[in-house]
């Protein structure tokens, strides 16, 4: 297994998805002031992203919570195993007219992300769709964007680079911190045994997020 280090330990996954919680609420909350009575529902795409989507609606109290499986949807799906594992999608609610805050653990080449999307849009059709993510690799193959993240280190390619600093949305501290070679992977209890963000180097064949 090839060397890892700790970008995030468990306390600051903690304050991290808190501060997730705490700037969706507050945009949920000014969406309602200004008029909006929709539902909202926060969606996760396992196999993380349904334990952080658990975990913010303890603080954002939104009126459903679901999961989305996207395996079949996916666009390497031959690459998988001859027989990958698809466990069910959970979405105990109609999707119809729905605000849709749509949960992930890391967005790397927006690959996963548009696969949700076309799950989600299967199933039916929501008012809006927000896409919230705990951490942004950068590494893009698709126009996708996050309107939150909450630890950005998209700009660490182009800082190591160019020498450029904080480059990205708000890359903070650590947006210089992990190199073009490296794979970040996030690990949530209980899916893992612990929580925390570690970067270690890609291994061949590895899938895209």
């Amino acid at each position: 297994m090839p060397p890892m280090r700790v970008l995030a330990n468990d306390q600051r996954v903690s304050d991290l998805v808190d501060d997730l919680s705490e700037t969706v609420s507050r945009d949920i909350s000014a969406a309602r002031a200004a008029g909006d009575h929709s539902k909202w529902a926060l969606v996760g795409i396992r196999s993380r992203g349904d334990v952080l989507a658990r975990r913010m609606a303890e603080r954002v109290k939104p009126d459903f919570v679901g999961t989305l499986d996207i395996t079949l949807y996916r666009d390497d799906l031959s690459e998988l195993a001859n027989q990958p594992i698809v466990r069910p999608t959970e979405i105990h609610f109609p999707i119809d007219g729905v605000n849709v805050v749509l949960i992930d653990d890391v967005l790397m080449t927006g690959r996963s992300i548009r696969a949700a999307l076309q799950l989600l849009m299967d199933l039916g059709r929501p008012r809006r769709v927000w896409l919230v993510v705990l951490v942004d690799r950068g590494q893009r193959e698709l126009p996708i964007c996050p309107d939150h993240v909450a630890l950005d280190l998209s700009g660490s390619a182009a800082s190591r680079a160019t020498g450029a600093k904080n480059i990205g949305r708000g890359g903070g501290e650590l947006s210089d911190a992990v190199a073009g070679d490296e794979h970040v992977t996030v690990r949530l209890k209980p899916t893992d045994a612990e929580d925390a963000i570690v970067v270690h180097k890609k291994a061949k064949g590895s899938g895209a997020a």
